[in-house]
């Protein structure tokens, strides 16, 4: 394939809101902003163009470009999705009866559906946000049999649709035809590495990377017109990126890859959902929900996922290895105790946790600053005192997906005070804001909670020029975040990785993070400095937050004070 263009510089500044709708919206008429406002997708780089214009408030969904998805992600006719969205090509000894529809559009054999396994998180399925609406209208705009959609190409970096005429992606400026190269330089590079696991008596070593090829082979293979965000080149972009930069292998070890066994896997999900994954080796492809897909090789990568996690979250609390990054898919942070969801099969986070307690650490921290909220995650250990769960989203009061997530979200029975939740009320969300919340909520209590390893569910799906988060977090302030949690610990740092879409943007960020693994994170001094949302983010957090933390109260006090002579009422 030939190379991704090196029109880096041109990524917009910032990824503001775009379109006037909620991002992970697409679906249903854009609404315009206020006049200060200017909508990302309507102008890139000063050039007009036809994606994310407006025209009398509303805009085709084939036209919303630079929006937090491609607008006709569900290509199928609508009988496909409200219809028969669990459905399968079953291989010759699987069940001809094929896959029942449940109410969370489960996949699973028809004999082997329990009537119990319905999802109760708020926001649903990818499937219902994006379609759902209150007022009856015309599909016909989303339709693939419509003629908007003969005429247009979807960029290889983002997945993004363009029309024909255009050569240069309009979202994230990827030449048309663009690739990945550099993938077979990591390939051939896998055998010199150095192996490292619990039975080797190689001396410690300071970084870890998991990974294993079979994980490639969980694709979407159900035809559609436009490619799933979640894709094997998400591994093969980073995997080029690591090479290119001289990190793997000089500079790391490679951690043995295994498949997670079913004992623990019961110790994170039900028989019945662990069955359902199982199940989806006897299909051609299956489908959990309507954007949660499987084939033949899915349940393989799943468990490979999990297992690589598991292993390095070991091998980190028993000091055989200093950190590690999971270089893994498919995610997990969506999928709870019950249900997959999200892209997300097993929960690889939750896996790592439980091994590295199993392995001796009393304390477990995880930080999600995936720019979706870990649904999943927080459910698993919602109850649970020795896990604390803290995660950095978009959430939209609760118009984002999964629309879980909001700040009084805090935990249950004894785990009151160890689930976290900043949730951004809009997309653009940037380093400043970020970094902000870090200093002020995260490291204060990840200080006080002293954690035995620190776990990270690392999506990049924040970064600038994401198709699906329109945020606008660098691999500067990736980097920065990673730098800050490794002081915490002992160093004893694990890297999962969740979501992120954007070719680019994940493969420097994640490139920026392992530097910062592997000591050669860039010293800094970084002021930030939030934005009047994020301020008023973070300043909600601290003061629910500082009932089980009181190390947030003089802070919160100060800041309360400081606002009114940052953000003057005169200026809102």
């Amino acid at each position: 394939m030939k190379p991704l263009s090196d029109q880096k510089d041109e990524i917009p500044s910032r990824a503001v809101e775009n379109c006037g709708v909620s991002d992970q919206a697409c679906h249903a008429k854009c609404q315009s902003y206020d006049s200060d406002l200017k909508p990302f997708c309507a102008e890139v780089n000063g050039i007009s163009s036809l994606i994310g214009s407006h025209t009398d408030g509303k805009v085709s969904k084939e036209n919303c470009g630079a929006c937090s998805f491609t607008c006709d992600h569900a290509d199928a006719s609508v009988e496909d999705i409200k219809g028969s969205v669990a459905r399968s090509d079953h291989v010759e000894n699987a069940d001809p009866d094929g896959c029942l529809t449940a109410k969370n559009g489960s996949c699973m054999a028809a004999d082997d559906l329990p009537q119990e396994f319905e999802r109760e998180q708020a926001g649903g399925t990818l499937e219902e946000l994006f379609f759902s609406n209150d007022e009856e209208e015309d599909d016909s705009d989303w339709d693939p049999a419509s003629s908007l959609v003969v005429n247009r190409w979807f960029c290889l970096n983002c997945t993004m649709p363009n029309v024909d005429e255009i050569t240069n992606c309009l979202n994230c400026h990827e030449l048309k035809g663009s690739g990945i190269s550099g993938y077979d330089a990591f390939k051939s590079q896998i055998a010199q590495a150095a192996l490292v696991s619990p039975d080797t008596e190689l001396p410690p070593v300071s970084t870890a990377i998991g990974f294993d090829e079979r994980m490639l082979l969980h694709s979407e293979l159900e035809v559609k017109p436009n490619p799933h965000p979640e894709r094997p080149d998400r591994l093969r972009a980073i995997a080029a990126s690591l090479a290119a930069a001289g990190i793997f292998p000089s500079k790391c070890s490679l951690v043995p890859p295994r498949e997670i066994t079913k004992e623990e896997l019961l110790l994170v999900h039900t028989p019945d959902h662990i069955e359902s994954v199982e199940q989806t080796k006897n299909m051609l492809y299956s489908y959990f929900t309507s954007d949660t897909y499987a084939n033949g090789h899915s349940a393989c990568a799943a468990k490979l996922a999990a297992g690589l996690c598991a292993d390095l979250a070991s091998l980190i609390v028993s000091e055989r290895v200093q950190n590690g990054f999971a270089m893994v898919r498919p995610p997990g942070h969506h999928a709870g105790v019950k249900q997959a969801m999200g892209f997300c099969l097993h929960n690889n986070a939750a896996v790592a946790a439980l091994a590295a307690k199993r392995a001796g650490a009393k304390k477990v921290l995880i930080v999600d600053w995936d720019v979706h909220h870990g649904n999943g995650t927080q459910e698993i250990f919602e109850g649970d005192s020795s896990v604390l769960y803290i995660s950095l989203h978009r959430h939209e009061y609760g118009n984002f997906y999964p629309g879980t997530g909001a700040a009084d979200e805090v935990g249950i029975l004894g785990g009151q005070g160890f689930s976290v939740n900043i949730p951004w009320s809009r997309g653009g969300v940037g380093d400043n804001d970020y970094i902000f919340a870090f200093q002020n909520v995260v490291l204060p209590i990840a200080s006080e909670f002293a954690p035995d390893i620190t776990i990270i569910s690392a999506g990049f799906d924040a970064a600038r020029g994401d198709p699906l988060g329109c945020c606008d977090v660098t691999p500067m302030g990736y980097s920065i975040m990673t730098s800050l949690l490794s002081a915490y610990s002992k160093g004893r740092l694990l890297v999962i990785l969740e979501g992120g879409y954007n070719l680019r943007s994940i493969s420097s960020s994640a490139t920026e993070v392992v530097k910062v693994l592997v000591g050669e994170g860039s010293g800094f001094r970084f002021e930030s400095s939030p934005s009047k949302e994020g301020l008023k983010t973070v300043l909600q957090v601290m003061k629910i937050q500082q009932q089980f933390w009181p190390v947030l109260g003089p802070t919160y006090a100060l800041l309360q004070e400081q606002q009114g002579s940052v953000f003057p009422k005169s200026s809102e």
